[in-house]
């Protein structure tokens, strides 16, 4: 389970891959001008993108890589603040963590059915059992919690213009708390699939 939902980001190699652009980005903008920042992280999307496909590996998270750091380096080029390039992301997470609370609260927890597509080939038999759908249901409650908890602090870091401060948070805060959620999703889950379901009392 754990292996089918890693490849779902890449690998380790997808992982480190993604993040490559962003510390180009914190550290030529550290060191120079915005622009150049823009341009490199940009140039290293695109290279990183053409090497998978040379090599005839899946470019699908490398499209999406580029495609956000495109649009982040597109913003912050227009308005000329560095801070921008983090704007995307920012209202991505706080997008993804409010949809997260409100499919549990209305008992449709995402976890779950993403749970359905990566790993249940597509089957939602959880659904049936109230076990499940309440262990979904908390898991889902918590992604959204820590995804608008890690958002807040870059937000509050964007609004005070650290500009330095919010390109190390977007890395400290992208995949360690991911993989962490994913962890403890498949741990939670496998577990409450081994216990046997409570025996309906005499009479019931």
């Amino acid at each position: 389970m754990a292996e089918q939902m890693a490849d779902q980001l890449g690998g380790w190699r997808g992982l480190v891959e993604s993040s490559i652009p962003v510390v180009v980005f914190v550290i030529a903008n550290v060191v120079g001008d915005l622009r150049p920042a823009v341009i490199a992280s940009v140039a290293v999307a695109l290279l990183i993108a053409g090497l998978r496909l040379a090599q005839r590996r899946p470019v699908r998270h490398a499209v999406n890589g580029l495609f956000g750091i495109a649009i982040g380096a597109a913003i912050a080029w227009r308005t000329g603040d560095e801070r921008d390039f983090y704007l995307p992301g920012i209202l991505y997470g706080i997008g993804y963590g409010l949809a997260l609370l409100l499919s549990a609260a209305i008992r449709q927890p995402l976890v779950g059915w993403i749970w359905s597509v990566l790993v249940a080939k597509g089957r939602s038999e959880w659904r049936d059992d109230p076990r499940l759908v309440r262990t979904f249901t908390q898991l889902t409650v918590l992604w959204g919690v820590v995804w608008l908890a890690k958002v807040g602090v870059q937000a509050g870091l964007y609004l005070a213009h650290q500009d330095t401060a919010l390109g190390v948070a977007r890395l400290a805060l992208g995949y360690p708390p991911y993989a962490l959620l994913l962890l403890i999703t498949v741990w939670v889950v496998r577990r409450v699939t081994r216990e046997p379901a409570p025996e309906p009392l005499p009479g019931a």
